[in-house]
């Protein structure tokens, strides 16, 4: 995710910091130094720390979860609003999206259950101590965390779990569907709520904002797939398009940029073999940095992986989107450089296949009627 750093690597997975989410802190910070001073401002900060320890060993536990049904988990993030945890891959049977989904909520109950015996066991004497000290704080907060991830406003764990059940019992995307429309229903509904109180709750807003897009991302990302279940690379591939040779310069890069319509070129050695791929973006800072006359293969990004024309669609994205690449080239059984598999072709061959879908299917020709029996 952009602006954002490594934290820390466990269980191999990356824990990441959003930059906002140090903005959040520094601002809790001078919020408690304005009403308490200096160790009311160590405290506040302190316990966001705690709280936000809390919300990543929630993402942990929908990681692990994930993590026994073979999907891996490359990183977590900590935004202001919570925690992502990004995974590799949803859950294909909705029993294993609802482990997933429950994972999260039952580590918030697990720690609240852990720090029961350190607390006041009369509910008036908890709320009395909430706000004021550590450990009812905490505990509290944990029951909350769980109780509001359980909301049935997809895509939060709540709305996952009702996609799970409605996906036992209808098809997939159609289940995705009602629970994204329920989700964006939830979210209108509390995002005015928060919107009307004086003053406007901002937290409540953003989090609002980011279940209606999120919701509607999701449901478009599962109708994505359902339309391309079946589909191969060389559907959506550029069969048209100019290379660099691997001792080319930029400035023959620029010429084949303003001559044509592509924005990223593979780069092939004497024998016809992808070496790397050279992007625009990459190309305009270099030439900013060095001049036309720098080597391509100085500029170049090498590794990039490469996908074979009959591979299906689906497993080329997932590619894609994990190469962090804005193209990555598509090769024939011989290892020769066929085309370019790039996220505006894919755009543009769902585009056409959900427009498609939706066109009217001609009508069945009429059966002649048969002619009546001949009398005996």
């Amino acid at each position: 995710m952009h602006w954002s750093f490594k934290l820390i690597r466990v269980a191999g997975i990356e824990v990441r910091v959003h930059v906002t989410f140090l903005l959040m802190l520094v601002f809790f910070g001078f919020v408690h130094l304005g009403s308490g001073g200096v160790p009311a401002a160590v405290e506040g900060v302190i316990f966001t720390c705690l709280v936000f320890l809390c919300v990543l060993l929630h993402e942990f536990g929908h990681a692990l979860a994930a993590r026994r049904y073979g999907i891996r988990t490359p990183d977590i993030t900590l935004l202001p609003i919570g925690g992502l945890a990004r995974l590799e891959r949803m859950p294909e049977k909705p029993s294993e999206e609802l482990v997933v989904a429950l994972a999260g909520p039952f580590v918030n109950v697990a720690i609240a259950f852990l720090l029961f015996p350190f607390v006041p066991h009369e509910v008036p004497a908890v709320l009395q101590q909430f706000g004021k000290a550590l450990l009812p704080t905490l505990f509290v907060t944990n029951i909350v965390l769980a109780l509001f991830n359980l909301i049935p406003a997809f895509p939060m764990d709540g709305g996952r779990v009702l996609r799970a059940f409605l996906a036992m019992r209808m098809d997939y995307a159609r289940a995705t569907g009602i629970a994204a429309s329920i989700g964006q229903g939830l979210a209108v509904a509390g995002g005015l709520f928060a919107l009307l109180q004086h003053p406007p709750l901002p937290f409540p807003i953003l989090i609002a904002i980011f279940i209606f897009f999120g919701a509607q991302s999701e449901a478009a990302l599962v109708q994505m797939k359902q339309i391309s279940a079946s589909l191969r690379v060389r559907s959506a591939m550029i069969t048209q398009f100019q290379s660099l040779a691997l001792n080319a310069t930029l400035n023959d890069a620029i010429e084949a940029l303003l001559r044509t319509s592509q924005h990223d070129f593979p780069v092939l050695d004497a024998a016809g073999e992808v070496r790397g791929l050279l992007c625009r973006d990459d190309l305009l800072v270099a030439l900013s940095k060095s001049g036309v006359q720098t080597p391509v293969a100085e500029v170049m990004r090498v590794g990039v992986p490469s996908v074979h024309y009959t591979m299906l669609f689906e497993r080329a994205l997932m590619l894609l989107q994990e190469s962090g690449c804005p193209a990555i080239p598509v090769l024939d059984s011989t290892g020769r450089l066929v085309g370019l598999f790039t996220p505006e072709n894919v755009g543009e061959l769902l585009m056409v296949r959900k427009a498609l879908a939706k066109a009217p299917r001609p009508a069945a020709p009429a059966r002649r009627a048969e002619p009546p029996p001949l009398p005996a």
